[in-house]
Formats: structure tokens, C-alpha cells, sequence
């Protein structure tokens, strides 16, 4: 397993929150659905911390803040409450928001890939639709190595009518039983691994009770249990995914969540399950976001181009390099600028990242047949 696993989310509308007097009684005045904050607040900090984490390679980033975990937990809500329509519209439209983004963003890699020498075979169908690991050349993997997520989310999409009519037969005992998967193939013998079926199987059992409990939130199963039982149940997994974790750290040559899918499981189950608990049963809204003009705006550009960060991100920090390498050439830059600082690559990434949202942000607005926007 690769530190390729802590890319972040495709962005999905976040669920709405009814106004008093019911759904109609806020159409009726004309008024827009409202954002649910808390979510979109947790959608940026996984954002922000994955490209920390492309940067820094900080091996305790994922126990801090497991942003995979996080980010399927609220694809897994937004999908069930999506799942109120019919199951078809629900995953075309899903289809429909993720993959031109992705069809845009292959366009570029893929002919540098082709300028560079690669040879691609018929696996190149999965940059059309990426039901397995898009092929590529050493030369492009750090900007296409993040697409397993994209191909994750996607089987999630389509699995999810299924595992959501499984999920309603009896919720705690489908949700607990969603983390057997990972705990099968990380002790058998002969687990597939090293192909596309073995890291399409590896990446769905490691995230499967994020989604679930996602549902959970969603059809309102957590916010019905008792906080002692939840509490005991998250402290549970995250003690185990953490003692997994250091325990075979020899093993793995790292405690990095990243690459321990038993421990990643586990961790991102119990983090996510007192994040959506917190939700479920007290209500948070961070409504106070509001307070902060330019936080809240950041929240907000961070949600509606989450594809398009997730996506150029890689690609930004690459670039970053050369370009900094270009500033050693300016005497003032070499004497003032910490050129040789992780910190200053970040920065310098981020304004990268910040000119792909203005230049290819609109993808994302086109994809979901909206009017397109410098900034969302």
C-alpha cells in the first residue's frame, strides 16, 4: 500500500437543512437550500490536510485527522439522503458531477504522459470511466496515482442501492459487521493485492463503514443510541486501529495510516463515528462561520470546487518546484525567501492550486448544469 491512499473527495451538495415550517414553507418564499456548515467545514479541513500531507509526508497526519475516512462518511450521507429519488437519476447525476472534471483534468496528464513516451495499452478505457486504476508511465504517477479514489467513490455509487436496502435490514449489526472485510483480507493468506482487483477490493473494505456509517447518520441510527454505547464503541475502534498501527510499525516500515488498510479502517470508523454522532445527537451546524466573511468564503469556494483542489492539486505542488527553482535566481528572492522551506513549497502550491480553481474551477459547474463561475 502506497501514500498514494490519502488523496482527498469529490464534493457533493451538502444536505440540506429544512426551515421551520417544513421544505415547502422555504420554497415558498423563494429562498435557496441551506448548506449544513459542519460538513462543509470538515470537507475543507480534509482538503487543506491532504495537501499538508502530499507535502510534509507527516506519517501522524492520518491519526490527527483521517480526511479519507471523513470524506466517504459524508459521500455515504449525502448519497443515502440522495437515494430518497429514484436509484437510476441518483447515479447518472453522480456520474454526470464526476466525470468531466476527471475527463478535463485526464486531457492534460494524459498527453504529457504521451509526449514523455508512454505506450498505452486497451487499459487506457479506464480514463473514460474509471471502474479500476487509470494506467499511466512513472514519468505522470504523482499526479494520476490519486485517481484510486475517484475509482473508489465510483463503486460506492453504484454498489450503494444495494448496500443501503442491506444496510436498512438491521443497521447496527450491518454496520458492524462492515469492518469484516478489511479484518479477512488483511489475514488471509493469499488476499489479492498488487493489481486493480486487488486494490479496487483492499480500498472498498477499508472505507465500507465510513460509507455505512454515513447512512447511518442519514437515517437517523446514530442519533437513536446511547452516548455511552457510542463512545465505547469509537474509543473501541480507534484503540485498535491505533495499537495496530504502532504495533506493527516494523512490519510496515511506518505507522502511517496510509499504509496499514486494518489500521486505517478502524481509526477513520471510530473518528468518524464521534464526528457524526456530534451532528446526529447535539445538533452542530457551525452556523457562527458566518461571523468570519472570509472563513466562510474559503469554506464555500473549498466545497464547490473540491474536485477541481483534489484533482490540480498534485499537479500544483509538482510545478511548485521548478518554479521555486526559478527564485534562486533572483538574488533578493535567495536572501529574503525561505526557498529551501517544506513551508514556503506549501504556500507556493496552494497559490498553484488557487489559479487552477479560477482557470478550471467552472468544469465542476458545467458538470453539474449550472452556470459557470469564476469562483463558486
Amino acid at each position: 500500500m502506497s501514500r498514494r491512499r490519502q488523496a482527498v473527495t469529490t464534493a457533493e451538495p451538502a444536505p440540506e437543512v429544512r426551515p421551520r415550517g417544513g421544505h415547502r414553507a422555504g420554497r415558498k418564499r423563494g429562498l435557496p437550500a441551506a448548506r449544513d456548515r459542519y460538513f462543509d467545514f470538515l470537507r475543507a479541513v480534509a482538503l487543506v490536510r491532504v495537501v499538508a500531507y502530499h507535502t510534509f509526508g507527516w506519517a501522524w497526519a492520518g491519526l490527527v485527522f483521517p480526511s479519507m475516512g471523513v470524506m466517504f462518511g459524508l459521500a455515504g450521507t449525502l448519497m443515502a439522503k440522495s437515494l430518497e429519488r429514484p436509484a437510476p437519476q441518483v447515479v447518472r447525476s453522480r456520474l454526470r458531477r464526476l466525470l468531466p472534471p476527471f475527463w478535463f483534468w485526464g486531457v492534460f496528464v494524459v498527453l504529457a504522459m504521451l509526449v514523455h513516451g508512454w505506450m498505452p495499452g486497451w487499459e487506457i478505457v479506464y480514463w473514460i470511466v474509471p471502474f479500476g486504476d487509470p494506467p499511466g508511465n512513472a514519468w505522470g504517477e504523482q499526479a494520476w496515482e490519486i485517481l484510486w479514489y475517484l475509482r473508489t467513490y465510483l463503486w460506492f455509487v453504484l454498489l450503494s442501492p444495494l448496500l443501503l436496502r442491506i444496510f436498512r435490514l438491521a443497521p447496527i449489526p450491518v454496520l458492524v459487521l462492515s469492518l469484516a472485510p478489511v479484518l479477512v483480507l488483511n489475514f488471509l493468506r493469499d488476499a489479492p493485492d498488487n493489481n486493480r482487483f486487488g486494490s479496487a477490493l483492499w480500498d472498498l473494505a477499508t472505507y465500507l463503514c465510513c460509507w455505512l456509517l454515513g447512512f447511518a447518520h442519514r437515517d437517523g441510527v446514530l442519533r437513536r443510541l446511547r452516548p455511552a454505547a457510542v463512545g465505547a464503541a469509537s474509543l473501541a475502534a480507534l484503540a485498535y486501529g491505533g495499537w495496530f498501527a504502532l504495533a506493527h510499525r516494523a512490519e510496515y516500515g511506518t505507522y502511517d495510516l496510509d499504509e496499514i488498510p486494518l489500521a486505517q479502517a478502524f481509526w477513520s470508523a471510530g473518528f468518524v463515528t464521534l464526528l457524526l454522532y456530534v451532528k446526529a445527537a447535539r445538533g452542530v451546524d457551525f452556523a457562527w462561520l458566518a461571523r468570519f466573511r472570509r472563513l466562510d468564503r474559503t469554506v464555500t469556494i473549498f466545497n464547490g470546487r473540491a474536485v477541481t483542489i483534489y484533482l490540480w492539486h498534485e499537479i500544483a505542488l509538482i510545478l511548485a518546484v521548478p518554479l521555486i527553482d526559478q527564485f534562486w535566481k533572483v538574488p533578493a528572492f535567495e536572501a529574503w525567501l525561505p526557498l529551501e522551506s517544506q513551508w514556503f513549497l506549501f504556500a507556493v502550491g496552494w497559490v498553484l492550486i488557487w489559479l487552477a480553481i479560477v482557470l478550471f474551477g467552472w468544469v465542476e459547474d458545467v458538470a453539474a448544469r449550472k452556470r459557470p463561475r469564476l469562483l463558486p
